[in-house]
């Protein structure tokens, strides 16, 4: 009798397992795909970079989803579009890129332009015009303006910053008697 239980168990746990090759794979993949012990998940936390250019500019999710977070704000977003603009005048060839950097000009730098960057100083955008009537066009042309979009974008982004300056300011005023 105990002979005929061993046998039916034995064949339950197999119809339940399943007769097929992949079985044993999958008992691998599933070994494979477990997460590590906690005390390594440790060690993997101080090893990750959680600069700027690491999780917006290196990794294509941390880039999308900082792109969509710049969409929610007009001023970044005006930014983002410069910096876009200004990667494909650097891809364009030698023959269009003046045309299409006095497009860039008259789009983001006149006074009247839709969507104007206040932000970078008039001198370099005066500078940045003179290279690009003067001299034969080149890749660099709008580095100091990029430069500058770049720096605003990241300034309203720190990881060591746990609130911006405005919500610090305006908790510290609230617990004012």
């Amino acid at each position: 009798m105990e002979l005929e239980n061993f046998v039916a168990n034995n064949l339950l746990l197999k119809a339940r397992l399943g007769f097929n090759k992949q079985t044993g794979r999958s008992k691998k993949w599933r070994e494979l795909l477990k997460f590590p012990p906690v005390s390594m998940c440790t060690e993997l936390r101080w090893s990750i970079e959680k600069d700027f250019s690491s999780l917006c500019d290196k990794q294509p999710i941390g880039r999308l989803l900082f792109r969509q977070f710049c969409d929610t704000k007009p001023d970044l977003k005006r930014c983002i579009e410069f910096l876009d603009a200004v990667a494909e005048y650097e891809v364009t060839i030698e023959e269009e890129q003046r045309e299409f950097g006095l497009a860039i000009f008259s789009r983001f730098f006149k006074e009247k332009s839709e969507v104007p960057l206040p932000e970078i100083p008039p001198d370099i955008v005066k500078e940045c015009k003179w290279n690009l009537k003067q001299n034969s066009p080149s890749q660099n042309v709008f580095e100091e303006c990029a430069g500058f979009s770049v720096s605003r974008v990241v300034s309203l982004w720190d990881p060591k910053r746990t609130q911006m300056p405005a919500q610090a300011y305006t908790q510290k005023n609230s617990q004012l008697p």
